[in-house]
Order: C-alpha cells, then structure tokens, then sequence
C-alpha cells in the first residue's frame, strides 16, 4: 500500500513547522493503513488455508506466530528501516524514484535503461494490483465481524461490503480534505485497540510469549516442512503494505516513519498477533475469526465500526496512491494522457484521475463478488 502527495500534502512539512509528532501521526494513516489492518485477516487465513492443514495446537501456533514476528522483523524493521529506506532518490521513495535513480547510474548504458524502466512498470503494476485488492479483502474482513455477533447475518455480509466499497469509489471526486485530518487520530486509536485486544489474552496465557523465540519458527520448519510451507503463503498477509514505509518516505522523512513503526505501529502488531495466538490455544474454534473472537461482546459491535473505518482509510490511501502513480506514469509517457482534477482549492497534490477511479471500482467489485469473502480472497491472493 501506499500513497503520495495525493494524500499527503496537507502534512508534508518540515519537522520545525509542524513537528516530528504531527509527522508521524500523519504517517499512520497513510503509510501503516495495508499493514495496520492485516490482524483482521492474516491468522485467520493461516489456520484456514488448504484446509485446516495448520492445526490449532501448541506447536503450530508457536511455530506461526514466530513465523509471524520474525518476517515482521526482519523484512519491515531491518529490511525497510534499516537498509531500503537509505536509498532515496533527492529524499523520494517508491518505484519510480526508485526506478528513476537507477536510470541515473546506468545512463549511457541502453539495456539497463531499458531494464530499469521495465522493472519500474511491473513494480506500478503489482502496485495496481494491490488497489484492486486491498480494499476489496480489508473492508470484507472488516464487515465479516458481524457474523461474529450475529450469525444469522451471512448473507448481508457482501451486500454491506459492496455497498461500502462503492460509496468509497464514488465519492473520490469530492477528495478527501475536508477529513483528512481525522484519520490520524483514528489510526492511533485503532492501533491502540490492537495492543488492548491482545494484551488480556497474553496475561491470561503468557506462555505464548516463548513464540518470540526463532527457534519455534526453526522447528515448525523442519518438523513439518510442508505444513511451514503452506503456512507461509497465508503469513505474509502479516507484511501486506510494507512497501509504503519506502513510496511514502518522500512526504514525510524516514524519521517520523521509522519513530511511528518502532513506538507505535510494530508493538501494536506484535501483541495482537500474540493475543489471538493465545485465544487459539484456548479456544481453538476461536481460528474462525480470532480477531473478533478476542473482543469482549460489549465491544464488538464498536471494533466492527473501528474496523471498517480503518478499512477505509487504508483503501483511501492506496486509491489515492494509484491516482498519483498514474499520473506519474503519464509524465513518464508509460500511460496514455489521462484527465485529471484537482480536488482541493489549497491542496494542489489532492488530485482525483476519473478513468483509473472506475477502473479500480470495477475491478474491486468483480474481486469481491467472485471471492464472496476475505478468507476466500487471502487464499487467492497467496
């Protein structure tokens, strides 16, 4: 997931005008939305996938939940904090930056020219990609928490998620501005609702602590290779977005992301993936829907409200990310001219691009009504 000046130009300041606060607040809910809202969907598809062939018991779940926590580690904290983010072309990130300065070091060579574009253009194109997705499985996971209290509401589950992605869709050429500044405080406290969640049920089952360990995410490796193989394709769903720390690093600084991830976003995570591995192990029915499951019943229908919200914001993101790669690639001359309208009178970045709009709305509605539901649509997106 990602975004760029589309989204985020209200709070692309420097860090003496605004703060390094307001930055990293700002960047919760534009670069964290993808991966910030994979605990709705990630564990439930891991103990689901091929089916049921990862168990709820003690030594899969310890094995998944390391497996959970060291991918998290290693390809966000070290991969993109540490290493990726460095490489910036004049403070820009994302593909075609990325792209960009490649085509810098190589000039005068035509084939890696040539090479670094094409990489650019599969890079827009999986980015693409994940607009289709992205809202289509987060806003369905999101509405599937109603099943949960209600049962009896199977059948309403799609048309609500439908009718959701479709006003989303629609009222894209009215921008975001006007509440665009909300959705940091909202963020923050869906992140916060994360920690709550898993923290009771970790106190209740500390044990689940020693899944922190990579020695249980060796073992799961080697006793049962192919069952960690098939785990693995639903455990990346855990680091679905993280490519938007590098493509949003121009609008707000590796700073404010790196010091949003560490203090807020990454213990967030780290609890509620331990929570709904501790629930597992008490109540392994719970792997139906261990995200809602873990709520207590007086806040579930108000976490199904966060939820979706925070659906929304972060498909708000990658809309807005597709709108300013699309008009990127125009620039390029790798897209036909495209009609584009600016949305905001003193936000010139808030752009809206009608064509690429329905596009995405068509093909987030087709995804979503074949699927018929995030678990079906994890599993293909695996």
């Amino acid at each position: 997931m990602t975004a760029t000046d589309d989204e985020v130009r209200a709070t692309r300041t420097t860090p003496r005008a605004s703060g390094l606060l307001a930055l990293s607040l700002g960047a919760l809910r534009v670069v964290f939305g993808d991966i910030g809202t994979s605990p709705l969907y990630a564990l439930q598809t891991v103990f689901s996938i091929d089916n049921g062939a990862v168990r709820p018991i003690p030594d899969d779940v310890y094995g998944v939940l390391s497996l959970v926590f060291w991918s998290i580690l290693i390809i966000v904290s070290i991969k993109y904090v540490v290493f990726v983010m460095r490489a910036g072309n004049d403070g820009e990130g994302g593909i075609m930056a990325l792209a960009a300065l490649i085509r810098r070091r190589v000039t005068g060579r035509p084939q890696l020219v040539a090479a670094a574009v094409l990489l650019g253009v599969i890079g827009a194109s999986l980015f693409f990609g994940d607009s289709v997705i992205t809202p289509a499985i987060s806003v369905l996971s999101a509405v599937e928490g109603i099943e949960v209290v209600s049962p009896g509401v199977h059948s309403a589950v799609l048309p609500i998620g439908v009718a959701i992605l479709v006003v989303l869709f629609v009222v894209q050429r009215f921008g975001t501005h006007r509440v665009g500044r909300l959705f940091g405080p909202v963020m923050l406290l869906w992140f916060v609702t994360l920690a709550l969640l898993g923290i009771p049920q970790i106190v209740a089952h500390p044990g689940v602590l020693r899944s922190l360990s990579p020695t249980y995410a060796i073992a799961f490796g080697f006793d049962r290779p192919l069952v960690a193989f098939i785990a693995m394709g639903a455990v990346v769903l855990a680091i679905t977005g993280a490519e938007a720390l590098y493509a949003d690093m121009g609008h707000f600084g590796r700073p404010p992301i790196s010091r949003a991830w560490f203090a807020v976003v990454f213990p967030a995570l780290t609890l509620n993936y331990l929570g709904q591995g501790a629930l597992i192990l008490s109540k392994p029915d719970a792997v139906s829907n261990p995200f809602f499951i873990m709520a207590p019943s007086w806040a579930q229908i108000p976490l199904i409200v966060l939820a979706t919200v925070a659906t929304v914001i972060a498909s708000q993101a990658v809309i807005s990310g597709a709108f300013s790669m699309a008009r990127q690639a125009v620039q390029l001359g790798l897209l036909p001219i495209l009609t584009v309208r600016h949305t905001s009178k003193e936000e010139s970045g808030q752009i809206y691009v009608p064509g690429i709009n329905w596009i995405l709305l068509a093909g987030v509605i087709i995804l979503t009504v074949t699927f018929g539901s995030s678990q079906s649509l994890a599993t293909a997106y695996d």
